[in-house]
């Protein structure tokens, strides 16, 4: 009889949820989780996790004062890298920043005490493509608290090339989403529209942009992709969107993916939040991951949201 695992994780009270795959095979999930930094948890099989409190916290010489949100952490040239969202002490704008570790738990520290970049507007949700070839982009939240379009408040997908320091860009940023399909217009707040959480996955040479739409709070909280044949577009989105949304009363919300592998690395998973408490949707969130892969055609097929026994992720013989 195989081993099951049930959703949601053990991982409770956050929101925007970054799983990392260290090279010795622990994972390490980051989320929006504490008031002035970030906590992180530790598991070797996607299941069970430790909670290891935590990883960064702000500083009184910090640039970001309140907000920290959906940090994303990479390994590059032997070094840890957040990339996270806060809100900047200076104008009350959000935006990204960047700190660095020797060690996946940490403790990280601010690489600099401004953000990553200002282009005169709120970013959020940053987040790193690494290319075969060498190359690395970055794609990003323009946060729709201070994107008004003819008097719509959208938040719109941007993406431009990086330096190879992960802190700088090597081109300009350009748009490459905006909320526009149908089910993003279902935005549980009125006048207010969402294209946020990009995390992006290639697959047969085709570059495929996860992303979440609608508010937050909401049940309709919802992900979608779009795909395109280079990492800085354009990206087409797909007709069958959303690919993960709330299917049943037990489930609310699900929304601001990561994608990861199983331990034998030959399945796929993507991991989500849900609303805590499906009948009161809110800011309280929880961990849940399901099996996704791509259908023949190239396109994604996601396994969820589940909430009944699942088998647990294929682990190395």
């Amino acid at each position: 009889m195989p081993l099951i695992y049930q959703n949601p994780m053990p991982i409770k009270n956050i929101g925007d949820p970054f799983v990392l795959r260290a090279p010795d095979g622990t994972y390490y999930c980051y989320a929006t989780s504490a008031p002035d930094g970030f906590k992180a948890w530790s598991s070797t099989d996607l299941i069970h996790w430790t909670d290891i409190g935590y990883v960064y916290e702000r500083q009184e010489d910090s640039w970001g004062e309140s907000d920290f949100w959906a940090p994303e952490v990479v390994l590059h040239a032997g070094k840890y890298l957040m990339h996270y969202s806060a809100r900047w002490g200076k104008n009350g704008s959000l935006r990204i920043g960047v700190a660095i570790a020797d060690l996946p738990t940490g403790p990280f520290t601010d690489i600099s005490n401004h953000p990553m970049f200002d282009f005169g507007y709120a970013a959020i949700d940053g987040h790193v493509l690494f290319d075969a070839d060498g190359r690395k982009y970055f794609y990003y939240s323009r946060d729709c608290s201070e994107n008004i379009i003819d008097g719509r408040h959208e938040s719109h997908l941007y993406v431009a090339e990086l330096n190879d320091d992960l802190i700088s860009f090597k081109s300009d940023p350009h748009l490459i989403t905006k909320p526009e399909q149908v089910w993003e217009l279902n935005s549980g707040r009125p006048g207010w529209f969402w294209n946020e959480g990009p995390f992006v996955l290639k697959h047969n040479d085709r570059y495929y942009l996860m992303y979440s739409a609608n508010f937050f709070m909401s049940r309709d909280y919802s992900v979608g992709y779009a795909v395109a044949e280079r990492p800085m577009g354009p990206f087409v989105k797909a007709a069958h969107n959303p690919v993960l949304f709330t299917t049943v009363p037990e489930i609310s919300g699900p929304g601001h993916n990561s994608v990861t592998t199983s331990p034998d690395g030959s399945e796929l998973f993507i991991v989500y939040h849900i609303h805590t408490d499906a009948q009161k949707p809110g800011g309280d969130r929880q961990v849940c991951i399901d099996r996704m892969g791509f259908r023949e055609d190239g396109s994604i097929d996601v396994k969820g949201p589940s909430y009944t026994p699942q088998n647990v992720p294929s682990m190395e013989k």
